[in-house]
């Protein structure tokens, strides 16, 4: 779901410093000579159980309010197939503007400014010169937002520059690819005082919502085990010439071993369990199979003089995880989108009095059910689909409303003043299988820490995804 299309920039472009952008507004000029060596230097990197998490350098964020304000006033950075299909949901929002849109094919960025204006707004700002002219669009002092939806490798650079000029901040998945950036964005956040956000949509699918507050309410006793998934053919995609603006994608299956993708699967079953609010995550073990299926896909479709034939694919076509919680819980993660198979996130989750199960939906809980035989899941929808639900009972936009209803949910955060659903924490949380799946592969399955992004706050209850509905 993450199907963004601008240009990819060079490794050195993406995590040079962006000092252009540090102190707007803040008066935090010397954070501006952080770089990731730095903060490299201080995140975990010891064996599991002996990493010292890293002194904080700001206050938690955690429970913290935005600023209330009538109008939200949002930049995009990235107008490719993710960034293009979200504009509609902010735009149909009207307490929310679009003041500037950024992507180095100005086409789409033209494109982009004529739904603003189609929509009864100002045309936006536009920011094309090159891959880094996100930065000049951060220092603006007319934006509350900055939407991020661009190349992976990107992501923490434009993440870091908004905070940085002062913006609040949300990152389609995943925040970044690093261990160490995932720190950095966890101090930045604290220092700045600005939120950056994971935008996972899937939080908000009605399934995954109903699954949360029948948790919450009891109903599966005490939780045991759940698993998540973004399993996914998108061979045809990764290989399209037009699909998305260079193969970008499809080159991190020549870097990278583990889950590249683990959010979709993550996020809601670490909301089902409350981690980062009542529990942690501790540990993960990847292991991966060998990697074949872009191969043969390249063989049987793309013709001999490809760029694509220069490339080599390293393990693995399908990563399964086993993530332990400090409750004794467990999570299982999998990652494949190199192989022919129907489209599933798995979202599943099991406790004491029974089991929910996705794609499809069943659920077995005692003690309404019987005879080893699943039950009706949309017999509890009266009573636990979430307000947001009720409220949008037929949403607009994409994946089935789920994109507009986070939308709709940030935004009315932005403007009532109210702490967000989820916060850096759950970013740097969810985004960690990304390198650490990685490295357990490489060491054959051995256990990686998940560092405690919260330094502690982990252990105090406090509001989520399962939210009230506001006055």
């Amino acid at each position: 779901m993450d199907d963004q299309t601008p240009r990819t920039p060079s490794r050195r472009k993406v995590l040079r410093t962006t000092a252009g952008a540090a102190g707007t507004g803040l008066g935090i000029g010397a954070l501006s000579g952080r770089t990731a060596q730095a903060a490299t230097e201080s995140a975990p990197s010891a064996p599991p159980g002996s990493a010292a998490v890293p002194k904080r350098r700001g206050a938690t964020m955690a429970g913290v309010p935005f600023e209330g304000r009538s109008t939200v006033r949002i930049g995009i950075v990235g107008l490719g197939n993710r960034g293009a299909s979200m504009i509609g949901n902010f735009l149909a929002l009207p307490w929310v503007r679009v003041v500037a849109v950024c992507d180095p094919v100005r086409e789409k960025a033209e494109r982009a400014a004529s739904t603003v204006v189609a929509a009864g707004q100002p045309a936006p700002a536009l920011y094309t010169h090159g891959e880094e002219d996100y930065e000049n669009l951060c220092t603006r002092t007319d934006l509350d937002f900055v939407y991020v939806a661009t190349p992976w490798e990107t992501h923490f650079a434009i993440a870091r520059a908004a905070m940085l000029g002062g913006k609040h901040v949300g990152v389609e998945c995943p925040v970044a690819m690093e261990l160490a950036d995932l720190w950095e964005l966890v101090d930045l956040s604290e220092q700045t005082r600005r939120h950056c956000m994971q935008l996972e949509n899937c939080c908000y699918g009605r399934n995954e919502m109903r699954v949360l507050r029948m948790a919450h309410a009891g109903r599966f006793g005490e939780l045991l085990h759940g698993a998540g998934a973004y399993n996914h053919d998108l061979r045809g995609l990764m290989f399209s010439p037009t699909y998305y603006e260079g193969p970008w994608r499809r080159l991190w299956h020549t870097r990278r071993r583990g889950d590249l993708y683990p959010n979709h699967g993550f996020g809601p079953v670490a909301n089902y369990m409350d981690v980062n609010r009542g529990d942690r995550v501790l540990s993960i073990s990847s292991f991966g199979t060998p990697a074949l299926g872009l191969a043969e896909y390249r063989a049987a479709n793309m013709p001999p003089g490809d760029p694509s034939w220069k490339e080599t694919y390293i393990e693995s076509d399908r990563t399964i995880s086993m993530v332990t919680t400090a409750k004794g819980r467990l999570i299982r993660l999998e990652h494949d989108v190199s192989t022919p198979h129907p489209y599933s996130r798995i979202n599943s989750l099991g406790g004491t009095r029974g089991v929910f199960e996705d794609y499809p939906a069943r659920i077995y809980l005692e003690p309404d059910h019987k005879d080893d035989v699943w039950g009706d899941f949309s017999a509890y929808a009266a009573e636990f689909d979430h307000w947001l639900w009720k409220e949008h009972a037929n949403p607009p936009g994409g994946h089935g409303g789920m994109d507009y209803l986070m939308v709709f949910r940030l935004m009315q955060c932005l403007q009532l003043g109210l702490p967000p659903d989820f916060d850096v924490y759950d970013a740097a949380t969810w985004t960690a299988p990304v390198p650490l799946s990685h490295a357990s592969i490489k060491a054959n399955g051995a256990p990686q820490e998940i560092p405690d992004f919260t330094r502690g706050e982990w252990q105090k209850a406090r509001t989520g995804v399962d939210s009230a509905k506001p006055a």
